[in-house]
C-alpha cells in the first residue's frame, strides 16, 4: 500500500500538468480569435506565445494561493471553488493587460465566455483528478493514540475525510508504551492526540525507525520552536527561538502597507459603507456602529469599530454568549452584513490609525482575555504583535472553532510572519468570504461559558 501511494504525488503533477495545457489553449484560441485582432500595433507569433506564458503565471499563483491544485487533500468541491476564484482573478488582472495591449478597454465578454468554459473544464478534471486520486490511493488506516476527551473532536473532524484518512483503531495512553507499539505495528500510520511529552517522543522515534506516518496534534512549544533558526558555529547543533514577535524592519514594512492598502479601501469601499449605515439606521433607528474595548500588541487596549448587526442592548440581560445559528438577536440587516462580513469594515479606521493591523490575531476583550489566560496562560502570547481584521485563525479556523485551536493557528502566523504571508491571507480573505461554515454560529442551545464571546456587538454608539 505504501508503494502505491508513493504515485500521490505523480498523479498530481500529471492531472495539474494537463489542467494548465488545457487552460493555456483555452486562453491561446481566445486571444488568437479575438483580441489579437483588435490591437493596433503588429503582435507577432511569439508575443502571443509569451502573452500565454505570463497568464498561465498569473493563473498559477493565483491557483497555489487558493490551494487549488490540491486534489486528493480537499474535497471536490473545494477544489472547483478555488480553482474557479483563481480564474477570476487572473482573468480580470489579463483584461487589464490585454487593454493595455490594446491602447483601449476592451470588450470583457468573451473573457468572460472564456472564463465559464475555463470553469466548467475546471469541474471536469476536479472530478476525474479526485476520482483518479482515490482509485489508486485508498484511505490511509490509521491508529489514533490519545489521552484524553479532545480525541473526540479531532475523530469527528477526521469522519469527514474518510476517503482519504480510515482510523480503524484507538488506543489510550494509560495501556502503556509496549501495548501501543504492537498495536503501531499493525498500521500504516498513527494520529497522536494530546500525548504527554515523554511517551510521545518514545512513539515518534519508533514510528521514524518504522517508517510509519505520524499525523499528531501540536503543542504550543512545538509551534514555537518549529519558527527557530538554526544555528552552526560548532560541531553542536543549536536551534534559536528568538520570541520577540516582528523584528523592526518588519514592524514599518507592515505598518506602511496597512496605511496604504487601508487608504485604498476607504476609497473604494466608502459608498457601500454609506449605504449599509443608511439600511442599518432605516430598520430601527438605532445606533450605526457599536464600540468595544478590545486588546492589541502588548495588551494595550483600544476601541474596536464595527456596524451594529444585532438588537438595540443585545446584551441587557448581562450574560454574554455567542450569536447562535438562528439568533434572535440579530436583525434581518444585521443577517445580511454578517454573512458578507460587511460588519466588520469600520475597523479599516482602526488601521488608518495604528490600533489594528490589517493581518493579525483577532482582537479580545480585556476581560475574556483574563479569563482565558486563567485557564491557559499561553493566550497572552497572543498580543505580541497587533491585532488584526483578518488572520490565520479566522481564515484557517472557523466560527466554532476552539480558543485554544485558534491560539495555535495565531501563534504559528506569528512564528513564521513573513509580507509574502500577509499578501497570501489577504487574498485567502476573499475565499472565505463566500463560505458559510467561515461564519457560522454555535448550534441553537449549545451551552458555552461565557469566555467565549469576542465578537458579540453590546456597546453601541451615534
Amino acid at each position: 500500500m505504501k508503494k502505491i501511494r508513493n504515485y500521490s504525488n505523480i498523479i498530481m503533477i500529471f492531472m495539474t500538468t494537463i489542467l494548465i495545457i488545457l487552460l493555456a489553449y483555452i486562453f491561446w484560441i481566445t486571444w488568437n480569435e479575438v483580441y489579437r485582432k483588435v490591437v493596433i500595433d503588429p503582435f507577432y507569433e511569439k508575443g502571443s506565445l509569451l502573452l500565454t506564458v505570463v497568464y498561465i503565471i498569473i493563473y498559477f499563483l493565483f491557483a497555489k494561493i487558493y490551494e487549488g491544485f490540491r486534489i486528493g487533500l480537499l474535497k471536490t468541491s473545494e477544489v472547483i471553488y478555488s480553482q474557479s476564484l483563481s480564474l477570476i482573478f487572473a482573468n480580470l488582472l489579463t483584461y487589464m493587460q490585454i487593454s493595455l495591449i490594446a491602447k483601449k478597454l476592451v470588450n470583457p465578454l468573451m473573457l468572460g465566455v472564456m472564463t465559464a468554459v475555463e470553469v466548467f473544464a475546471v469541474f471536469i478534471w476536479a472530478i476525474i483528478s479526485n476520482k483518479l486520486y482515490f482509485t489508486v490511493c485508498p484511505p490511509i488506516n490509521m491508529l489514533m493514540i490519545y489521552s484524553n476527551k479532545s480525541a473526540i473532536d479531532l475523530m469527528s473532524k477526521m469522519e469527514g475525510h474518510k476517503n482519504k484518512y480510515n482510523i480503524c483503531s484507538m488506543i489510550n495512553t494509560e495501556e502503556g508504551f509496549i501495548s501501543i507499539k504492537k498495536k503501531i505495528d499493525q498500521y500504516e500510520a498513527v494520529m497522536i492526540c494530546d500525548v504527554e511529552s515523554s511517551l510521545r517522543n518514545k512513539i515518534v522515534k519508533y514510528c521514524y525507525k518504522k517508517s510509519i506516518e505520524i499525523y499528531m496534534t501540536p503543542k504550543l512549544s512545538d509551534i514555537i520552536i518549529q519558527s527557530s533558526d538554526k544555528l552552526h558555529i560548532f560541531d553542536t547543533p543549536l536551534l534559536i527561538c528568538k520570541n520577540h514577535g516582528l523584528s523592526y524592519s518588519q514592524k514599518i514594512l507592515k505598518r506602511a502597507m496597512d496605511i496604504i492598502i487601508s487608504i485604498i479601501f476607504i476609497i473604494a469601499l466608502f459608498p457601500i459603507m454609506i449605504i449599509t449605515a443608511i439600511f442599518i439606521k432605516l430598520y430601527d433607528g438605532g445606533p450605526v456602529i457599536f464600540k468595544q474595548k478590545r486588546l492589541t500588541i502588548n495588551n494595550n487596549v483600544f476601541e474596536i469599530y464595527k456596524f451594529r448587526s444585532m438588537i438595540v442592548n443585545a446584551e441587557k440581560d448581562g450574560e454574554a454568549r455567542l450569536a447562535s445559528q438562528n439568533d434572535d438577536r440579530i436583525t434581518p440587516i444585521g443577517k445580511i452584513i454578517r454573512k458578507i462580513r460587511l460588519d466588520e469594515l469600520p475597523q479599516i479606521f482602526n488601521i488608518l490609525i495604528g490600533d489594528m493591523s490589517i493581518v493579525g490575531p483577532r482582537p479580545e476583550r480585556p476581560e475574556i482575555a483574563e479569563k482565558y489566560i486563567g485557564i491557559m496562560p499561553e493566550f497572552e502570547f497572543r498580543t505580541k504583535v497587533k491585532a488584526g481584521l483578518t488572520g490565520y485563525a479566522q481564515i484557517m479556523g472557523r466560527y466554532n472553532t476552539t480558543p485554544y485551536d485558534k491560539l495555535k493557528l495565531d501563534l504559528m502566523y506569528i512564528g513564521e510572519y513573513s509580507m509574502f504571508m500577509d499578501i497570501k491571507l489577504m487574498l485567502m480573505t476573499v475565499k472565505i468570504l463566500f463560505m458559510a461554515e467561515s461564519t457560522e454560529g454555535i448550534v441553537d442551545g449549545e451551552v458555552l461559558p461565557v469566555a467565549i464571546t469576542q465578537d458579540d456587538d453590546t456597546s453601541q454608539i451615534f
